[in-house]
């Protein structure tokens, strides 16, 4: 393929995306398939000769888009969402056909700076203070990872980078069991250990307990440990929990603890101010991270890490050798000292295509929509017999079960998975297997989001 012929299938390709878009309400949420199904329909070894576009298209029309589970449809109310406005997608389309590396401020001015921006615009928009910095990752669990390796790098006088760990002493780190598995998952890959991630019992709330936050820490250092940083909560993955923010943080910046709060699902919210109490304090935390790729519009990946002092971070993660240096320039941001990897997509254009083309009363008037309509349908699926509430609304988010127990409950999520016209997945609270309802597609509807009452209805 050359560029003219890139042209005309980048027509076709817009053609298809409007007519998929347009047409997401007719298909399935989730594919009907079983493992293996894909795979069987292609051919075992590559193509020694160049196949004709029109095949390749073809193949790609039969095979994909009814192997796929649709996470842009409007009836998509399982985990969180991970939406693409069309303006973030027009962007990447852009940006992809740029295809720059952004690892340097050389290698890509426009890239670094626009993104220096579009985190001063998001700052503002959620009301934080005008001094915060920050750079785009991946995902929350990339920003948690380098969250956590500064954590442990301070803890240690950032002689892990140079000694290793070996022979260090043991670190600890605090959350609560509502933090995302992220968490672990960092603490494991920066070496510090599963057992060294310390979950504090949370209050009524399940929000964590400071007082029991202290307790552990002062615990930690009697028996000759490191405490290293405490992670809080702002919107958990299971059931939408926020930690008492300036409480906590309270305690951790009295104990000298590095700080990292997880908003990457409840963080868009906070563009709405009569959210921001949920997260009152948050002002204080050392690191910061929320994903627009989630219920702002911008598609994955793009998740934002505000940082109150970014030289910590840099120091742990920056390396500059002599290749990768600016010549005859007086210093500039280098964003991959900021990140873990060193290359880095323009992720930044999408954000700044996004909040130019709905704006800020647009994306709230989104979000409010979808809180209100969450809590009208828990309401509604309040009133029906042997259906109980397990946990309110929590912004958009509330989970439910069958009186009858967890079998029933389960059956009933098959149920409604299998037959498509909703998806929904689960978690377990407080040792029952509870339905999860989360509504945040980009484009739903109010009718959308009653027709999970409707499925409940019909197939309970």
């Amino acid at each position: 393929m050359n560029h003219d012929e890139l042209r005309d299938w980048s027509k076709r390709a817009a053609d298809w995306a409007h007519d998929y878009h347009t047409g997401l309400r007719s298909r399935p949420v989730r594919a009907p398939l079983v493992p293996g199904a894909i795979a069987a329909q292609l051919p075992a070894a590559p193509p020694e000769a160049a196949e004709p576009m029109e095949t390749i298209w073809a193949d790609f029309d039969r095979i994909v888009p009814p192997g796929m589970t649709h996470w842009q449809h409007p009836r998509f109310f399982a985990y969180f969402p991970a939406n693409a406005a069309p303006a973030s997608m027009l962007a990447e389309q852009l940006a992809n056909a740029m295809a720059a590396q952004g690892m340097l401020w050389q290698t890509s001015p426009a890239a670094t700076e626009v993104e220096q921006v579009m985190v001063a615009w998001l700052a503002q928009a959620l009301g934080l203070p005008d001094r915060v910095r920050g750079t785009i990752h991946d995902s929350a669990s990339t920003a948690t990872l380098a969250a956590v390796l500064t954590m442990r790098e301070r803890a240690l006088n950032w002689d892990g980078l140079t000694q290793g760990l070996s022979g260090q002493p043991r670190l600890r780190l605090y959350a609560s069991a509502e933090t995302h598995s992220s968490i672990d998952k960092a603490v494991r890959v920066a070496g510090i250990g599963q057992e060294n991630l310390v979950k504090i019992p949370t209050d009524a709330g399940h929000a964590m307990k400071p007082g029991a936050l202290l307790g552990a820490i002062r615990a930690d250092r009697a028996a000759g440990r490191v405490p290293a940083g405490v992670v809080l909560c702002a919107g958990g993955t299971g059931i939408g929990a926020f930690d008492r923010i300036a409480d906590t943080l309270a305690v951790a910046k009295a104990e000298g603890l590095y700080t990292h709060v997880d908003a990457a699902w409840a963080g868009s919210a906070m563009i709405c101010p009569e959210f921001r109490p949920l997260w009152a304090g948050v002002e204080g935390a050392d690191s910061i991270v929320f994903n627009p790729h989630k219920w702002l519009g911008a598609q994955f990946d793009c998740s934002v890490q505000f940082l109150a002092d970014p030289l910590a971070q840099v120091r742990t993660l920056g390396l500059r050798p002599s290749y990768l240096e600016t010549l005859e320039a007086d210093e500039v941001t280098n964003f991959n000292e900021w990140t873990l990897p060193l290359g880095r997509r323009f992720r930044a254009l999408k954000l700044w295509f996004l909040l130019r083309a709905y704006g800020l009363e647009g994306l709230r008037g989104r979000i409010r929509n979808h809180v209100a309509w969450s809590q009208e349908l828990c309401a509604a699926l309040a009133t029906r017999p042997g259906i109980e509430i397990v946990t309110a609304p929590s912004l958009s988010l509330f989970t439910f079960a069958l009186a009858e127990g967890d079998a029933a409950t389960a059956a009933l999520l098959e149920r409604i998975n299998a037959e498509g016209t909703v998806y929904l997945t689960q978690t377990r609270h407080a040792g029952r297997f509870v339905i999860r309802v989360q509504v945040g597609a980009f484009d739903c509807t109010r009718e959308d989001v009653m027709a999970v009452l409707d499925a409940v209805d019909r197939l309970r």
